[in-house]
């Protein structure tokens, strides 16, 4: 069941999930859940050389927290422990979207994407879409617009430029 006035999302008996707005107290637990998440969860698409390049484990403190408070944000936690978060911006851009590594496949995803979608209301919705998640935006209605290659810290990744027309 999910209840997106920063309500509950229960799973098969699982604990309570509460999807609620970004405090700035929540800053270094969502950079360490995107360190964890990106080397946990996108190994099987990405060298591990890519993945050191795409999340070095230093983010820029100061601009997450800019973006993050600028965007509407939200987190999931259950327990108290942010298990994902996501963000977009007034335009229907999708910053970030991660769920920690041991929470994956258990629709918080969705249920994150679905309250933002919600909340900002847009033409369409974009989103660079990393190989892993693609198959998730493509499910969720989002077409490629183009593939390409974005380079970090010296190293190339692929990623996809996506989008969903309303």
């Amino acid at each position: 069941m999910v209840n997106y006035d920063y309500g509950k999302v229960l799973e098969k008996g699982e604990r309570e999930m509460i999807i609620r707005r970004y405090m700035p107290s929540d800053l270094l637990e969502l950079a360490e859940l995107f360190y964890e998440t990106v080397h946990a969860v996108n190994v099987r698409d990405y060298t591990k050389e890519q993945l050191d390049a795409w999340a070095t484990g230093q983010v820029d403190l100061e601009r997450w927290e800019r973006t993050l408070s600028e965007h509407h944000t939200l987190v999931a936690a259950e327990d108290e422990k942010i298990v994902g978060f996501g963000d977009m911006d007034l335009s229907g851009y999708l910053d970030r979207l991660f769920v920690h590594k041991d929470r994956q496949r258990r629709g918080i995803a969705t249920a994150l994407c679905d309250r933002l979608e919600e909340a900002v209301r847009a033409d369409r919705y974009t989103v660079h879409a990393s190989v892993t998640a693609r198959p998730f935006f493509l499910f969720r209605g989002y077409r490629v617009v183009k593939e390409q290659q974005v380079i970090r810290r010296g190293v190339a990744l692929t990623n996809y430029v996506m989008e969903k027309k309303i």
